[in-house]
């Protein structure tokens, strides 16, 4: 059986086409940050520096039609992949709230109308609503409180981002919340925090994904294994965000079991799709049968196919 391919892991403030980031800040007469030349060119920044050059193309989706070529970008990336689906984490409240740079009617409209774009195509799409989690769990049900009164029917989960700095377990009341209205429950754990985050998501966060818990130790790995909870992995991003990490331990955590799948994460900051991550995969080692399964792991444990 081949499975259908999927980016399991994709931000839409991230996946700005770089050619319409560079034409879009030369109309408005903006100087692209040095941390965004240097991802593009392939280097490696510190996470701040990554949020710089994140921000700047965030910054530049104030309005309904560039939220629609934030979605065009991933079904144009997708679908030369040979991809049938992605799972789009998108951060509404840092659009509309903090920054106020677009009404929550716009944004949603933007995502939409991306989407059906998609469908045409045949790309399955599904919206991942992210909450930043060093801004607290405060900030998490801001976010709840802004997207729930009209949840559109392609909104299938809710996330934490960011910096890892604050617990796991104070997000608990959030996650609860979230899954209450219907919502899966996701977190960016073990990514620039330490391994033993992924525990406490998972454990005391009570959440049913972790996006990229490469810190994770042995014990962890077979927590996560024992209880199936899929585990998004984005090589490109590991390797220009965690370069301490290494070797990737993608291969271990497959040997464990674990329900490993790829994703994109920010391919318009650091250039990638779905076939760079797979030759990633390969260069760790991994042979055409672990191939396979990272596929049938994104297929299956996909958000958007559900």
């Amino acid at each position: 059986m081949i499975h259908p391919l999927v980016d399991r892991h994709t931000h839409l403030e991230g996946a700005l086409a770089p050619a319409w980031v560079r034409s879009e800040a030369e109309r408005r007469r903006l100087a692209l940050p040095g941390p965004l030349e240097t991802l593009w060119s392939g280097g490696s920044v510190p996470f701040e520096g990554f949020i710089e050059a994140f921000l700047f193309g965030a910054a530049l989706l104030d309005s309904r039609e560039a939220v629609r070529e934030a979605v065009r970008a991933v079904v144009q990336r997708t679908h030369a992949c040979g991809g049938s689906g992605f799972d789009l984490w998108a951060s509404p409240h840092f659009l509309v709230a903090h920054r106020g740079q677009i009404t929550l009617d716009a944004f949603w409209r933007g995502v939409e109308e991306g989407l059906a774009e998609a469908a045409v195509q045949g790309v399955r799409g599904c919206v991942v609503v992210d909450a930043v989690n060093h801004f607290g769990p405060k900030h998490g049900h801001s976010v709840l409180d802004l997207v729930l009164p009209e949840l559109p029917p392609f909104v299938r989960g809710f996330s934490t981002g960011g910096l890892e700095g604050s617990p796991f377990r104070d997000w608990a009341p959030v996650f609860d919340r979230a899954r209450d209205a219907g919502l899966r429950v996701a977190a960016h754990a073990g990514e620039n925090g330490p391994g033993s985050n992924v525990r406490e998501a998972v454990l005391e966060g009570g959440v049913a994904r972790i996006v990229h818990g490469i810190r994770a130790d042995d014990a962890t790995l077979d927590l996560l294994a024992d209880r199936g909870v899929p585990v998004d992995i984005c090589p490109t991003s590991n390797r220009a965000l965690a370069a301490d990490v290494a070797p990737h331990p993608l291969p271990r955590m497959l040997a464990a079991g674990v329900r490993c799948a790829l994703g994109t994460d920010d391919p318009g900051v650091a250039p990638c799709d779905l076939r760079t991550e797979a030759a990633a995969a390969r260069s760790m080692g991994l042979d055409a049968t672990a191939l396979e399964t990272l596929r049938r792991n994104g297929a299956e444990d996909a958000w958007c196919l559900a």
